[in-house]
C-alpha cells in the first residue's frame, strides 16, 4: 500500500514515515500542496495524510482538487481543534481528522483503518449486485451511483454510509452504529463526523437537501434511508 504525508514540517514527515514503514507501508513525500498533487498524479496512492496549513497551495485547496479526480481516503492533520474546523475538514471531503500534537500510534491505527476499508471495497465480489431505491442505484461491483440515470461521485467514507442505508432500507441506525459500522473503530463523540458526511450525501443525492426524500433523521434516535 502506498501512502503519501504532506506536511510542511520535515521533523513530522520524517516521524510519520518511520512509522508507516515499520508496518509495511510505501511512503510518498511531500512539503506543500503543490507536491502533493503532483505525486497523486504521477504515482498510485492508496492514502493521503495532508495538513492544512501550507505554503504555495494549502491542504483544504490541494483537498478539493484531489477531490475532484480521487476517491481514496484522505486523513486531514491541523493544529488547530475546534470543532468548527473539524466540520471544515470534512466538507472539503476528509475522511478523518487528526489535531496536532498528536500520537503517532493512534494515527497509525486511523491508516490501518481506512486502508481496511478501502481494501475491503476494492476486493468486493466481482458479481454484479445493483440495489435500487426509487430513483438512486448502487452497483456494488462498479461501487458507482446513480441519481435519477446521472452519476453521482461519492468520497469512500460517503459510500459506506449509503450502501449501509441502502442495504438496510427502512431501518433506522443510530449514529453510534454508523460510525462502528463504517469506520470499523469505537465511537467518540460521532456526532458531528457522522452528521457532515450524511450533510453531504443529501446534498448529492437529494433534489432538495432540506427536505430530504431518502436519507431521513429520526429525531433522537439516528438515520434511515426511506424506502421508496
Amino acid at each position: 500500500m502506498n501512502v503519501l504525508v504532506c506536511d510542511d514540517d520535515k521533523d513530522i514527515v520524517s516521524a510519520l514515515e518511520i512509522y508507516l514503514k515499520m508496518e509495511g507501508y510505501n511512503v510518498f513525500k511531500a512539503y506543500n500542496g503543490l507536491e502533493c498533487l503532483k505525486i497523486i498524479e504521477d504515482e498510485i496512492i492508496n492514502l493521503a495524510i495532508i495538513d492544512i496549513m501550507m505554503p504555495q497551495l494549502d491542504g483544504l485547496s490541494a483537498l478539493i482538487k484531489i477531490r475532484q479526480e480521487k476517491n481514496i481516503p484522505v486523513i486531514i492533520l491541523s493544529a488547530k481543534s475546534e470543532d468548527t474546523d473539524k466540520i471544515t475538514g470534512l466538507n472539503f471531503g476528509a475522511d478523518d481528522y487528526v489535531t496536532k500534537p498528536f500520537n503517532p500510534l493512534e494515527l497509525i491505527a486511523r491508516v490501518k483503518s481506512q486502508l481496511r476499508r478501502y481494501t475491503v471495497l476494492g476486493s468486493m465480489e466481482n458479481k454484479s449486485e445493483v440495489i435500487k431505491n426509487g430513483g438512486i442505484e448502487l452497483d456494488k461491483e462498479k461501487k458507482e451511483v446513480r441519481v435519477d440515470g446521472e452519476a453521482v461521485r461519492l468520497t469512500l467514507t460517503e459510500y459506506k454510509i449509503l450502501l449501509l442505508l441502502m442495504e438496510n432500507r427502512g431501518r433506522i441506525f443510530s449514529i453510534d452504529e454508523i460510525y462502528e459500522r463504517v469506520w470499523n473503530e469505537p465511537s467518540y463523540s460521532p456526532e458531528n463526523t457522522v452528521a457532515v458526511h450524511i450533510r453531504r450525501i443529501r446534498e448529492k443525492i437529494e433534489i432538495n437537501p432540506k427536505e430530504p426524500k431518502y436519507l431521513k433523521v429520526v429525531w433522537g434516535i439516528g438515520y434511515k434511508m426511506e424506502k421508496i
